[in-house]
């Protein structure tokens, strides 16, 4: 892997043949990893994912993240391995707890106990570790294993995590720590504190874990037109996000009004709300330089990967063509 990587993450809503060519697109512009959204009520982020391994030849691929409340962990373990036969070997896992599953009835207990014993369980699956497992969430019993052949044993573990336990998690046992959502430096060194803890309890080196942010993007040659977008898409998750910066104080007022009128239907209203400044903490928007110049303050920051999110520009191909062929140039001289 490069010493910076950049990708792109797409939400599974497009149509089959749609992944294949973006894919396409994406490699050939230069991108190094390519990542799926796995969000509540989308298409499951295994069909775009095979589309793309069979599109494509050199880029990695992965789910961020996949949810181990929704998804058992013998099933994560046969997505990752069938993605990484497809692949060829280029296939990472993506694990994180998850929001909004509220709305399909699944509660959400004991987090970190859940993400670790779901990575112990999947990568004793792949390697073909037949002792068994007997976790307080997630068992095993002694002989239980996959009846086919992987790629390889151990693809790289990606955490999506803010806090700080979550991200003490990933140093413990990730090779890469996502925070998704954001597009703001000061965030980064906070990010980078809590993955030591982590490092520090388990020998390791803090480099041994890349920081990796990700956050809507959305760039065209017409600047405000791009940013205007951008606010629709950051509307609709900004009262989150914002709880989850310790570097952020909004006013209360802003977020309560925000949030009544997506909760209403009217998130281009909302998006109006949002100023200047804090939607350059929460999405990459704008012209190319100006995208160019938000993932350069990320990088110096000690970002070691940037993902430029969906809708990548005010048409998804037209985005994409503009981060291959004019943001990326910029970033890479």
């Amino acid at each position: 892997m490069s010493a910076v990587e950049f990708g792109l993450g797409l939400q599974s809503d497009k149509r089959a043949g749609d992944y294949g060519r973006l894919a396409r697109s994406a490699e050939r512009a230069g991108f190094d990893v390519l990542t799926v959204f796995s969000d509540l009520m989308y298409q499951p982020p295994i069909f775009p994912l095979l589309e793309m391994a069979a599109a494509t030849e050199r880029v990695r691929l992965g789910a961020a993240c996949l949810n181990p409340y929704s998804m058992a962990p013998y099933e994560i373990a046969g997505q990752v391995a069938a993605l990484d036969l497809a692949s060829h070997g280029r296939a990472y896992l993506g694990l994180a707890r998850g929001t909004w599953l509220g709305a399909v009835g699944i509660e959400q207990p004991r987090p970190l106990t859940v993400l670790h014993e779901a990575a112990q369980v999947v990568y004793r699956l792949l390697r073909g570790d037949t002792s068994g497992f007997d976790g307080e969430v997630f068992k095993l019993a002694p002989d239980t294993a996959l009846r086919y052949r992987v790629h390889r044993p151990d693809p790289p573990l990606l955490i999506g995590a803010w806090g700080p336990k979550g991200a003490a998690l990933a140093g413990r046992i990730a090779d890469e720590i996502k925070v998704g959502g954001s597009a703001n430096p000061a965030m980064v060194p906070v990010i980078g504190d809590r993955v030591r803890v982590g490092t520090e309890r388990a020998g390791r080196r803090a480099e041994d874990v890349r920081i990796v942010f990700g956050a809507v993007t959305v760039v065209d040659r017409n600047g405000p037109a791009a940013r205007a977008r951008a606010r629709t898409e950051v509307a609709m998750y900004l009262a989150v996000v914002a709880d989850l910066d310790p570097t952020v104080e909004l006013p209360s007022d802003l977020l309560d009004r925000v949030k009544t009128l997506v909760d209403a239907g009217h998130h281009e209203a909302a998006g109006r709300l949002v100023p200047d400044d804090v939607l350059d903490l929460f999405a990459f928007s704008g012209t190319p330089e100006q995208v160019a110049a938000q993932a350069q303050a990320l990088i110096d920051a000690g970002v070691r990967r940037v993902e430029f999110g969906t809708p990548h520009g005010l048409e998804d191909q037209r985005g994409v063509d503009l981060l291959g062929d004019a943001v990326l140039p910029m970033l890479r001289r």
